[in-house]
């Protein structure tokens, strides 16, 4: 999502605690993010405002978070859920599943790792901050990948397509925007559909 709109998230965590936590790392990374302590209050807030994403806390009083599950769906399937537990066990995560949570994770949060979890649960339902930034960490993967599948080092590959060592170094860590000229070198040296380079994008 580009031009100044903001990908909309809303967490839910009966402890304040926790909430502003979740607020704290999901409002770095550039989101917009809305918290509740009282789950009863996520129906109402969900037909008034669109989410782009729920994180939802298990165990919680009034409502749990299945139930909270069980009525997003009832009126929206499509909406992308996190599911968060201090306390996993196989019938949470099974119940999670079967109402169609996207992920589901253990709290205490790794925030690295569930900063990742949202960035690919958010890519699965097709959104993005930067669709472009996006587009550039997939050749970069796929190219390294590739050239490692090959046992190629940087070195090996530059002498097969004339590039620099800087610049497809760069490109493999998405800091740098290959031209299609490039790509086409790169894709041939690799023995591959240039088409391949942009995997399912």
């Amino acid at each position: 999502m580009r031009n100044g709109t903001q990908i909309k998230i809303l967490a839910v965590d009966d402890e304040q605690d926790n909430a502003d936590l979740l607020r704290a790392i999901l409002s770095k990374e550039g989101y917009a993010v809305t918290t509740l302590t009282d789950p009863t209050l996520v129906s109402d807030e969900l037909k008034v405002n669109d989410y782009h994403l729920v994180v939802l806390d298990m165990m919680m009083p009034r409502l749990s978070g299945i139930e909270v599950l069980t009525h997003i769906r009832s009126y929206d399937t499509d909406l992308a859920v996190i599911v968060l537990t201090a306390y996993p066990n196989v019938d949470t995560a099974v119940a999670s599943l079967r109402a169609s949570a996207a992920d589901y994770v253990k709290k205490p949060i790794d925030p690295k790792a569930f900063v990742d979890t949202v960035r690919e649960t958010l890519a699965k339902k097709g959104i993005s901050r930067d669709p472009e930034a996006d587009l550039h960490r997939l050749i970069g993967r796929f190219i390294r990948e590739g050239r490692t599948k090959q046992t190629l080092t940087l070195k090996q590959l530059a002498r097969r397509t004339g590039l620099s060592v800087s610049l497809l170094s760069q490109i493999e860590r998405a800091e740098s925007s290959a031209s299609i000229s490039s790509l086409y070198k790169i894709a041939s040296a690799l023995k591959v559909k240039m088409s391949d380079l942009f995997g399912d994008a």
